[in-house]
């Protein structure tokens, strides 16, 4: 990371700034401007998020803004209402309420002096949520946004439904805001209003996890704000990024399908990151594209930003299997649309535990069939996966922070039903989105599969590249359950998240099934076997031919760039911790997670921040009504003789037919209990 403290503006920073909304709610905002804006207006860019622009987003905002306004953008960083010092109550995500609040909040930017009349908006995860969101809206000012790691559907792309089967981070981020909706605003900046400020955060706070649990379908509480339901809507310039390690990887290739405004993807090697401090790495000079986006899309300039391909996106190599990478080892390609011309997908059947080769090439390798191979017909293979299975699977979306990437996978695939190809002898790279087609039965009328392809190398080492679930009561349709019949004959299709793999000679490719992927995804009710029909099954790979000349440069980004961080120190030591335990005298087993920043003195405002965050998921021998996770969070805030702590716990619990939720929430003052409540409440399983 190169920062960068000249620049082509001099800025000047107004920290707290009060927006006014439509019904008298006043929202805080912190902003960066060029200083001959007041004399030449700029256009404005808006990132609106709920993460306390005071302190806990301070650092990564004070490297974003400063570097963008040096370039002649006024950039305004909003904290939500109910979150930092911005009024009012924080009850859910994407709410109607929230939405028109940013409309409000354009609005103001677009009528002030120094703004030229035009915004944009940019973010990552929920901001970048906010800004697509507000897109469709059609605001008059917005004319372009910049989004990373973020989703256009709400049920079955984010982390609450995939595939219908209900996420374990579902209820870690219910934990995370929980914890971020009920820390109290600064008193330096509210005055003696914080307290009243707080309480009623703490009042009118419920866990988030009760209203996601009540939605187990697709209705219209995730139809609300789900930008596929009307691609149309969405009128301006999309530049959008995610990566491959990344839970929000798939969204980047549907709105470059489905769009129709001038857009760009970009997809790199990361976890849940901006492209510029991205890890996996390689990092890349991501604040210089931005800059070009809102040169051309705000300012009107002709710089060439829409030249070249469609996608850019960084097709990785082999790697052993681990749970975090430093870099990830790779090249940048390049496809001039999407769906890409370049990319046919590739139908193997999958017959006597082998992925076979396209009916083209079938009779070929039969023989030339290695000795114990066999070809199948319509044979029935079956198999009962243990609770066990999963424990590896690391997390839906990767922070890299503890290490959380998936392990080698061959202690998973002993609970599995494997698929493998002959060893490759030539090097295969795919592209997109792999899917399985499956003709089943299973002997229980809730039941899901979770499909995962793996780099075999020559050792026997696993290393998972992608993978996707399926709760096959949603078979015919996600978010539209329905009851198996025991024994009976069904298909389904698995669809994978998207990704950018290579394969190398001497390796192979494995699909791997298995009826539980405990904790990544909540279990059925009870076991299940799964019965897998081979001769009518097979696995579709998105092939881009290895000769397809690469049309971006080797480096297309330079280095990356930022504003120097805001200095802060460190007072206490963090902590990380990801561990998998056994217990072999009570059979259970247990994942564990820390999350600890230490304390950290933020010190522009003579400020102690300390934020502990601790999940546990738990389940005993193969009862799958034993699972349960946990989510703890401990906040606390220290300046002089101000001294606040929130505590929050929430766990989530099950029988065969209901989720039961016991939550609480303690609010502290210099050490003195001042608020405390509780809950216990219990939500029926709908053929989950």
């Amino acid at each position: 990371m190169r920062f960068v403290s000249e620049l082509p503006c001099a800025t000047t920073e107004e920290e707290h700034v009060e927006v006014p909304v439509s019904d008298g709610t006043r929202l805080s905002a912190r902003i960066w401007r060029p200083v001959s804006s007041d004399r030449e207006p700029v256009p404005a860019v808006l990132e609106y998020i709920p993460y306390r622009k005071r302190d806990l987003s301070s650092v990564r905002d004070s490297m974003h803004h400063p570097y963008l306004a040096g370039h002649g953008y006024a950039c305004v960083r909003v904290d939500l209402r109910g979150t930092g010092e911005s009024e009012g109550v924080l009850t859910d995500e994407y709410l109607e309420q929230e939405q028109a609040d940013a409309e409000d909040v354009l609005a103001w930017l677009a009528a002030q002096p120094w703004c030229d009349g035009t915004t944009g908006m940019m973010g990552i995860s929920w901001g970048a949520f906010a800004a697509l969101q507000v897109a469709a809206r059609q605001p008059p000012s917005l004319r372009a946004v910049v989004i990373a790691s973020f989703t256009d559907d709400r049920y079955a792309d984010d982390m609450h439904y995939m595939g219908g089967a209900l996420l374990s981070d579902n209820l870690a981020e219910a934990g995370t805001m929980f914890a971020y909706g009920t820390c109290p605003p600064d008193p330096a900046v509210v005055g003696a209003r914080w307290r009243e400020m707080w309480h009623e955060r703490l009042a009118h706070t419920r866990p988030w996890v009760l209203q996601w649990l009540r939605h187990q379908r697709r209705d219209d509480y995730w139809r609300h704000a789900s930008v596929c339901e009307d691609y149309a809507a969405v009128r301006c310039p999309v530049l959008a990024s995610s990566g491959w390690a990344d839970g929000y990887s798939n969204a980047v290739t549907r709105l470059l399908a489905n769009l129709d405004v001038p857009r760009k993807g970009l997809i790199g090697p990361w976890s849940h990151k901006y492209p510029h401090v991205g890890e996996p790495g390689p990092a890349i000079g991501y604040l210089q594209e931005v800059v070009r986006w809102w040169d051309h899309w705000l300012k009107g300039v002709d710089n060439g930003v829409m030249d070249g391909p469609m996608l850019r996106t960084w097709m990785q190599d082999s790697v052993p299997p681990s749970t975090s990478y430093e870099e990830r080892p790779g090249r940048w390609v390049g496809e001039p649309d999407w769906p890409s011309p370049h990319v046919r997908p590739v139908c193997h059947p999958l017959r006597g535990y082998r992925i076979d080769p396209p009916e083209e090439a079938a009779e070929a390798a039969k023989e030339e069939a290695e000795p114990g191979d066999r070809v199948r017909g319509d044979a029935a293979l079956t198999v009962r996966s243990p609770l066990s299975v999963g424990q590896f699977a690391g997390k839906w979306a990767s922070y890299n922070a503890p290490p959380d990437l998936p392990y080698d996978q061959r202690e998973e695939d002993g609970g599995s039903l494997v698929f493998e190809t002959r060893t490759l002898t030539e090097r295969v790279e795919i592209l997109g989105s792999p899917t399985v087609q499956l003709e089943f039965s299973a002997d229980e009328p809730v039941a899901m599969v979770a499909a995962r392809l793996s780099d075999v190398s020559p050792d026997g080492a696993a290393t998972r590249v992608t993978y996707g679930l399926l709760n096959l009561t949603h078979r015919n349709g996600i978010g539209t359950p329905e009851p198996l019949e025991p024994g009976a004959r069904c298909r389904a299709t698995v669809e994978l998240n998207g990704v950018a793999q290579a394969f190398p000679p001497g390796h192979r490719i494995r699909l791997s099934l298995s009826t539980s992927y405990w904790p990544l995804a909540w279990p059925p009710p009870r076991p299940v076997r799964l019965t897998v029909y081979e001769g009518s099954s097979t696995l579709t790979l998105p092939v881009r031919p290895v000769r397809e000349p690469d049309v971006v440069p080797a480096d297309p980004f330079g280095e990356p760039e930022a504003a120097p961080p805001l200095a802060t120190t460190q007072l206490t030591a963090p902590e990380q911790r990801w561990e998998v335990k056994r217990d072999l005298v009570d059979y259970r087993s247990e994942l564990e997670i820390v999350k600890d920043r230490g304390t950290v003195r933020y010190e522009d405002i003579g400020l102690d921040v300390g934020i502990r965050a601790h999940e546990r998921y738990t389940a005993v021998a193969d009862d799958f009504t034993s699972v349960r996770g946990e989510a703890a969070w401990t906040t606390r805030f220290r300046r002089d003789d101000w001294d606040v702590r929130v505590e929050t716990r929430t766990v989530l619990r099950c029988s065969g037919t209901e989720f039961h939720v016991d939550a609480t929430l303690d609010g502290f003052e210099n050490d003195r209990r001042v608020f405390s409540r509780t809950w216990n409440e219990t939500l029926p399983r709908d053929l989950l």
